[in-house]
């Protein structure tokens, strides 16, 4: 298994913020740049969007349904359990940060990319994985903020302006690249890489903003290495149970294997390039830097879990494949 090389520039631009982090003059600058990346990254994602293929994925209204319920509402669920169960049998294990950026993590939409590519790997439906985690972005731009403000009570409500950031930040920019798709989705769809840089290039000037903010504000301080372990521990088993349950009610709605596999790889997966802008804009200064942390780890451990997952489907006979289940 190949080490993707955007988790090596994720690791490597973690070390640059300890080591050099940003602060005085130079953090409005590296702030302005962040959103406007952001912007450049949702209007590109919006610009690259077929609206036959939404449409089409729309049709199978079941799947879809089962997907964004486990996306928006099993996530929240099995994340207030595991904070309510951990809290009684370990009082302490997480602080609350710790569990505002889990609850956060439980609250974002699908991936995109990794998402379609499992399944195509598993040899699923691909077509609904496309829809499903579509979808599941444009609807998480409105969905999430509200979640969160649910999930986190009174202290953690979404104000007026966080969502008024966010329609800004990324909505707006979305909805001007479906508005200019006709025109210029084809150039788009020709520059995969311009769409690559984007995305990761995005993230990683957020990431490097943030977790400076974080430094600065003491970050080591407050995040021990027993409490970093905690947070590993803690979204292994959140994938897991998410993973297992999934699998469990695509089972139980008689879907296909095909439809199977893309509930499965769909409704488990988060997404790191709308949660860390999300979660600059919704949580200010040194506070995100923490907030991230388990969103980041639980990145990589869906990327290394769902990638052994998808080479299991992969292997199994190809009769088995094509036949499915009623």
């Amino acid at each position: 298994m190949k080490i993707d090389p955007f988790i090596l520039a994720l690791l490597a631009t973690l070390c640059v913020a300890v080591v050099v982090p940003c602060h005085g003059a130079a953090v409005p600058a590296f702030n302005a740049l962040a959103t406007v990346l952001i912007a450049m990254m949702f209007f590109l994602q919006g610009a690259k969007l077929s609206r036959a293929a939404v449409v089409e994925g729309l049709r199978h209204w079941r799947l879809q349904g089962l997907i964004l319920l486990s996306t928006f509402a099993l996530f929240p669920l099995v994340g207030l359990a595991m904070r309510a169960g951990l809290r009684i049998a370990v009082p302490g294990a997480l602080s609350e940060e710790s569990w505002t950026g889990l609850l956060f993590l439980c609250a974002l939409p699908s991936t995109v990319q990794s998402s379609i590519a499992f399944t195509s790997i598993a040899r699923g439906n691909v077509a609904a994985a496309v829809c499903a985690a579509t979808a599941s972005n444009i609807l998480g731009l409105f969905i999430t903020p509200l979640l969160v403000g649910l999930l986190l009570g009174r202290h953690g409500a979404v104000s007026a302006d966080a969502v008024v950031g966010i329609v800004l930040q990324l909505l707006v920019p979305f909805i001007a690249g479906q508005i200019l798709q006709p025109w210029i989705g084809g150039w788009v769809a020709r520059h995969k890489k311009l769409i690559t840089f984007s995305d990761r290039g995005s993230i990683l000037v957020v990431v490097y903003t943030a977790f400076s903010a974080a430094i600065t504000g003491g970050l080591w301080h407050i995040l021990s290495p027993a409490a970093l372990l905690w947070i590993v521990g803690v979204d292994l088993s959140l994938l897991a149970l998410v993973l297992l349950l999934t699998w469990g009610l695509a089972r139980a709605g008689g879907f296909s294997r095909e439809d199977e596999i893309a509930i499965q790889f769909c409704g488990s997966k988060k997404s790191l390039a709308t949660g860390v802008p999300m979660a600059k804009v919704l949580f200010a200064g040194s506070t995100a830097g923490l907030i991230v942390i388990p969103l980041m780890i639980f990145h990589q451990v869906q990327l290394l879990a769902c990638a052994a997952l998808a080479r299991r489907y992969a292997a199994r006979p190809a009769d088995i494949a094509s036949a499915g289940r009623a």
